[in-house]
């Protein structure tokens, strides 16, 4: 069975709330912040062993000194099959909302991709397994605990992945600076995969090619392009908007 450490109080906090079995809970006698009595009192509730440890020691076993004195010891991160993530969507009742990343490789990227995706409501973050950041300590404690709330697949083939959602009735909506549809003129209010390209290179051709529509993003200014990151946010969150405003 894999292990993995994970770092910071809010990926710890949710590490504990979560499914996942938990090991060892490793505590800086240094600690000063509120959150801490929450955080023993959900290790007691799960039977997880508390060790107190010098600051510098906790560093040396996560590789960081960005861990707020606080680290826990778990099996490896559980992702979900695609059929998981199409099952959180139809009991969910709502339209679906899916995020797919083609060959994201920066695990600061990823994390706040899972952030944002589980702050939209989305149903679920597809992965493709080669040439792509898995989620380790890095994603998790980017996502600040996010990764334990939503769904995350990791795939082999995408191509073949854009068409079973195709057929479990989705739309798919590829992300590219070289679209010339915008993103403000389409309607998200369906069942919306959204595909977020890779840094530097965008969405792949294959991939392109699988979807539905290919939208850019509307910039002002001298730079070309959005971070990963930052682009996936607008997009999901101008799909909220416009399933917020059509209940009205």
């Amino acid at each position: 069975m894999k292990e993995e450490l994970l770092y910071g109080i809010n990926p710890v906090m949710e590490a504990l709330r979560g499914k996942r079995r938990a090991f060892e809970l490793f505590v800086s006698r240094d600690v000063q912040d509120r959150r801490l009595e929450k955080l023993l009192s959900l290790a007691a509730e799960r039977e997880v062993p508390v060790r107190n440890r010098d600051k510098r020691d906790i560093s040396r076993l996560c590789g960081t000194d960005h861990h707020q004195g606080v680290a826990l010891r778990l099996e490896g991160f559980p992702y979900a099959e695609l059929s998981d993530l199409l099952a959180v969507w139809r009991s969910s009742g709502e339209m679906g909302l899916l995020v797919v990343l083609d060959g994201v490789q920066d695990p600061h990227n990823l994390g706040a991709l899972i952030r944002s995706a589980a702050c939209a409501g989305a149903h679920g973050v597809i992965i493709t397994r080669d040439r792509a950041a898995r989620v380790n300590s890095t994603v998790e404690k980017s996502a600040a605990g996010a990764a334990e709330t939503i769904p995350v697949a990791q795939v082999t083939n995408l191509a073949q992945t854009l068409d079973e959602l195709k057929d479990a009735g989705f739309w798919i909506y590829g992300t590219s600076d070289r679209a010339a549809s915008s993103l403000y003129d389409q309607d998200l209010c369906g069942n919306v995969a959204i595909v977020i390209g890779g840094e530097g290179e965008g969405i792949r051709h294959l991939t392109a090619k699988k979807c539905d529509f290919l939208i850019s993003i509307p910039l002002r200014g001298g730079v070309s392009s959005l971070n990963a990151s930052v682009a996936g946010g607008v997009v999901l969150f101008e799909a909220v908007r416009q399933r917020l405003a059509s209940r009205k």
